[in-house]
């Protein structure tokens, strides 16, 4: 299959980009710079320009891009965790809208979209997006794929909780404490915190890519969801190491504002559009997908 592939710089899209081409797949990366090889395409989503023929024959495309959301959320960046999605999506929705052959459109989004705080409900793809500004984002972001939508495409927006592997940035921020002996839950611990192996978010792009039965919003998340106190005691356990440090949740919320939300707002995400449509999950549990994570 030809696969063209927004983001290809980062953590999630360089995985997949090595999935994809040791399967012998077609991978075309969309770059903001001067192309360095024949497998690359220059666009500038800023200005929502892509000439559509880089996409002509394309199977799937995938957007991946994104200002990185672990950090302090000033209105700027704000901004710029907002555009970077937007304007991304929607140039790329907007130029497959062109093509004769619709393609499949796959988006990353996230789970945050369901709100700050869900306490112990059940969240589905049927539920309603919440509020805070994730939940703002994550409407604008899936909505911005419409274009393509409107044409035929089959649009998939990956809902995605913490991916873990041993490299990923924001795994290498959680488990740092846990490294250096300090380690422990976060806020009350009763949160539900969504998280997936690498392997399986692997997997799940291309069961949206390849199953036709798979549209709309898709929570990649455990099967089995964990809260922050059952996941803290997993990592210690994987680690090595003690988890007797909790962090207070006015402290994280103090250190990092609205973005504290991520780690001390509870959200028990169940990825039922992929177990319906038969995703067997490699890492069902954090015990499983924290041993992958670390091996």
């Amino acid at each position: 299959m030809k696969y063209v592939l927004a983001g290809s710089s980062g953590f999630l899209g360089k995985a997949l980009a090595r999935d994809l081409l040791a399967d012998g797949h077609q991978v075309t990366r969309l770059v903001r710079r001067e192309p360095s090889q024949p497998s690359e395409v220059r666009w500038d989503p800023a200005r929502g320009q892509l000439d559509p023929s880089a996409l002509d024959n394309a199977d799937v495309l995938i957007n991946l891009a994104g200002a990185n959301i672990g950090r302090p959320w000033t209105p700027k960046y704000r901004n710029a965790i907002r555009e970077s999605r937007v304007t991304t999506t929607a140039t790329l929705a907007e130029a497959a809208a062109q093509l004769e052959r619709p393609p499949v459109f796959i988006t990353q989004s996230g789970i945050g979209g369901y709100g700050k705080d869900c306490g112990d409900e059940i969240l589905t793809e049927e539920s309603e997006l919440g509020d805070g500004f994730l939940a703002d984002v994550v409407r604008v972001w899936e909505g911005a794929a419409d274009p393509a939508r409107e044409a035929g495409c089959r649009v998939v927006a990956l809902r995605t909780g913490v991916v873990l592997e041993r490299t990923a940035p924001a795994f290498q921020l959680l488990s740092l404490p846990f490294r250096v002996g300090v380690g422990g839950r976060l806020g009350s611990g009763k949160q539900y915190f969504p998280v997936v192996s690498l392997t399986d978010w692997l997997g799940v792009v291309r069961h949206c890519a390849e199953n036709d039965q798979v549209s709309g919003p898709v929570n990649v998340t455990l099967p089995e969801p964990t809260t922050n106190q059952e996941f803290t005691k997993a990592l210690g356990a994987a680690l090595h190491r003690p988890t007797l440090v909790p962090v207070p949740s006015f402290v994280l919320t103090t250190v990092l504002g609205e973005f504290a939300w991520e780690l001390i707002g509870s959200k028990r995400a169940l990825p039922n559009a992929l177990l319906a449509s038969s995703y067997t999950f490699k890492h069902p549990t954090a015990e499983t997908a924290l041993e992958s994570a670390l091996a």
